[in-house]
């Protein structure tokens, strides 16, 4: 025989000899006693609660945009850029004598004319920014503005100056804007003047959506699901046989779960440990499965 047929007829028997002892271990497997494993945790009793969260910026309370009603000359320009003004205090004379005067009590920021020179009816002469009196904007979706209210409490965090304090929700508007055919709303929180706070700056708001004191609560990873949707736990019986056990659920933090019903306070729950190979082979643990009981997490 030649040397080509004698390596051809080695590589034959080598895959022969694989393929038997991959088909022998599935059979091992098959008649063996699969081994699934679970971990417990037991239910705990405590207080969970949920949060809207929306975003939005600082703005000033009181802002005066200084406006030429009509055709004008600018005289003179009595401030400049920075001046802290009162209101009724002089901001500019006309060359025909008329006073322009600030309504409000701030800052005169962004000044536009120029002095002797003429301006058109609408233009813009200068803006009085009230920096003392500040508070947050935020948008909030037509789905959930019903569930905001005046007065409600809330959390504003402004991550640019790492401040983060309570407030009050002052102002909801009634007339919603549409923005690519999503309908929205505004609403806002008075904050109060701090360093490093300045008008525009980002700022995340959170509201309390719903609570539950003294619940029975469970990790949000023991709990599974039905074909119909419907949550389970997996308990022990009387047997220490893994069944299901069909649950109530309340509301849910992202970590943990309220269970209305089905889990008592104390009671431990089940879950499986990890997938092994015969879970990948059998993974319902077929007839032969037997269940192996870990230690509570």
């Amino acid at each position: 025989m030649g040397i080509k047929k004698k390596l051809k007829l080695a590589k034959w028997v080598a895959t022969g000899i694989i393929a038997a002892a991959v088909t022998g271990y599935i059979a091992y497997k098959a008649m063996r006693p699969s081994t699934i494993g679970y971990k417990s945790v037991k239910a705990q009793t405590g207080d969970i609660e949920t949060y809207y969260s929306f975003s939005g910026n600082v703005v000033s309370k009181n802002r005066q945009k200084v406006i030429a009603e009509n055709v004008m000359l600018i005289k003179k320009i009595h401030v400049k850029k920075g001046d802290i003004v009162e209101e009724g205090s002089l901001l500019a004379t006309t060359a025909d004598g008329a006073k322009l005067k600030s309504k409000i009590k701030g800052e005169v920021v962004n000044i536009r004319a120029e002095e002797n020179a003429p301006l058109m009816a609408g233009m813009e002469i200068m803006d009085i920014v009230d920096f003392d009196n500040l508070e947050v904007v935020f948008k909030v979706d037509e789905y959930d503005v019903a569930r905001l209210e005046v007065g409600k409490m809330a959390t504003v965090r402004i991550g640019a100056v790492d401040k983060e304090f309570k407030g009050v929700i002052s102002d909801i508007s009634k007339e919603g804007q549409i923005m690519n055919g999503v309908t929205f709303y505004t609403a806002s929180i008075d904050i109060e003047k701090e360093d490093g706070i300045r008008t525009g700056m980002s700022a995340e708001v959170t509201l309390l959506s719903d609570n539950a004191r003294g619940a029975v609560l469970l990790p949000m990873n023991v709990i599974q699901f039905d074909e119909r949707n419907n949550p389970y736990v997996l308990k022990l019986d009387e047997k220490r046989s893994i069944v299901k056990a069909m649950i109530t659920t309340g509301i849910t933090d992202g970590t943990a779960v309220e269970i209305k019903s089905g889990v008592l306070p104390g009671e431990s729950v089940y879950y499986k440990r990890s997938i092994a190979l015969e879970d990948i082979l059998f993974p319902e643990g077929g007839k032969n499965a037997r269940v192996y009981i870990g230690g509570e997490d």
